[in-house]
């Protein structure tokens, strides 16, 4: 297991990178920001994929996560909006924002 404080200057450094590129190709940027989540919320305990996670103690956190990655799936699909990418990336930003607040 890695120390929190890597993971989190990892994330940081990540989500920085991808963020650099968002207005060349939002779609593409919109797929690497849900990975990135993805992984935080794993590290951090989340059952991104466990129905009974969306009832748990937080499960708006989940709830806001899937509906991020089902417009991502729909976007490289060529099936979002612009403005549908725009706001799951502004939802993965506020996930984002959140995690990295919680610290370890």
């Amino acid at each position: 297991m890695s120390e929190p404080g890597l993971d989190l200057h990892e994330w940081q450094s990540q989500w920085e990178s991808v963020a650099a590129d968002m207005d060349g190709d939002p779609d593409a940027a919109l797929s690497q920001l849900a990975d990135i989540v993805e992984r935080m919320l794993v590290s951090r305990g989340y059952k991104v994929n466990d129905p009974v996670e969306r009832v748990g103690d937080e499960p708006e956190v989940v709830v806001t996560y899937l509906a991020a990655r089902e417009t991502t799936e729909r976007a490289e699909l060529g099936n979002a909006s612009r403005g549908d990418v725009e706001t799951a990336i502004e939802d993965l930003r506020t996930l984002f924002e959140t995690i990295t607040a919680e610290r370890p």
